[in-house]
């Protein structure tokens, strides 16, 4: 269970930060771990909503709302209100079936007012599939999703949903297939922000690969609960560096297709391109500080860059 932190590049689009992450033992499996560790056992929504209020409470200081975007798994009360009680706005997918109910109704000039708290959710069943299939009230728009500009066909309007604790922005999005639904604990959000969220946690699911393909995560040989958990780490903030190293640095520094003609020279460098480039800076800063003057030789200096090509 992994928490991320979603960042646009002005050139290479959204790219995700592993920071934090915490460990998911079925409950079959947790009695070993109970009797040596004493680990208890916790639901996925449970770690997710821990490491939630563990961002929640670092970021605090910035002054700034968090946004979290979650996969529809997550869209649940066990997540949702310890997610909302931190502080934080939650998007997420919404299902087709959803048990979503109107609006509370204000009190009618002259209506004499009830005892007790105001209502939280409306009388009235929203059902989205009849939303979804009603022609009329459909938008279109312009939205930048997946680093390119699409347009899309959406509707958007205010619910009440039990999970959430309250009212909440939904959007239904037309697609070739059908429709899929949205929402979004803030119901002041746009169509805008809430389309964007979605689009960039996709940037999320390439650090999976680069996480086992390219660092080795999960391949380090520890036996401890508390190693297993400290390798992983290690492996997701080496990640993090190194997409901090190169943040700033230029495409044809990270990656060379001169070597592959058939790949596409204006594909965004690869996370396994940012390693290498990493790695030849520091055995390049290694080597020309240890040949001194001999680096001005044009011959040495064509070796040293053909070497750097060969190790990295």
């Amino acid at each position: 269970m992994t928490v991320a932190w979603v960042v646009r590049h002005p050139c290479w689009g959204a790219i995700g930060l592993p920071l934090a992450a915490l460990l998911y033992v079925r409950q079959k499996q947790i009695a070993l771990l109970r009797c040596l560790y004493g680990v208890a056992f916790r639901t996925k929504l449970e770690l997710a909503a821990t490491l939630v209020e563990w961002l929640a409470f670092w970021l605090q200081c910035t002054g700034k709302v968090l946004w979290i975007v979650a996969d529809g798994a997550y869209a649940k009360r066990p997540f949702l209100r310890r997610a909302l009680a931190a502080g934080v706005v939650v998007v997420s997918r919404l299902r087709q079936d959803a048990a979503l109910r109107s609006l509370p109704q204000p009190l009618r000039r002259g209506q004499p007012k009830k005892r007790g708290r105001k209502p939280k959710y409306g009388q009235a069943a929203i059902s989205l599939a009849k939303r979804a299939a009603h022609r009329h009230g459909w938008l279109t728009g312009d939205f930048l999703l997946y680093g390119q500009t699409v347009r899309q066909t959406f509707k958007t309007f205010l619910a009440t949903y039990v999970p959430a604790g309250g009212v909440i922005r939904v959007v239904l999005v037309r697609q070739d297939d059908g429709w899929v639904a949205y929402f979004c604990t803030a119901p002041e959000a746009t169509v805008t922000q809430i389309l964007e969220a979605i689009a960039d946690r996709a940037a999320v699911e390439p650090d999976v690969h680069d996480l086992k393909e390219v660092h080795g995560a999960g391949q380090q040989q520890v036996r401890h609960y508390g190693a297993t958990i400290a390798a992983y780490h290690l492996t997701l903030w080496l990640h993090t560096l190194v997409e901090l190293w190169s943040w700033h640095q230029e495409q044809a520094s990270l990656c060379d297709r001169r070597a592959s003609p058939w790949d596409d020279p204006n594909r965004r460098p690869s996370h396994a391109d940012r390693c290498k480039a990493l790695r030849r800076s520091c055995i390049g800063m290694v080597i020309r500080g240890a040949l001194g003057r001999a680096r001005s030789l044009p011959k040495i200096h064509a070796l040293v860059r053909r070497l750097l090509t060969l190790v990295a």
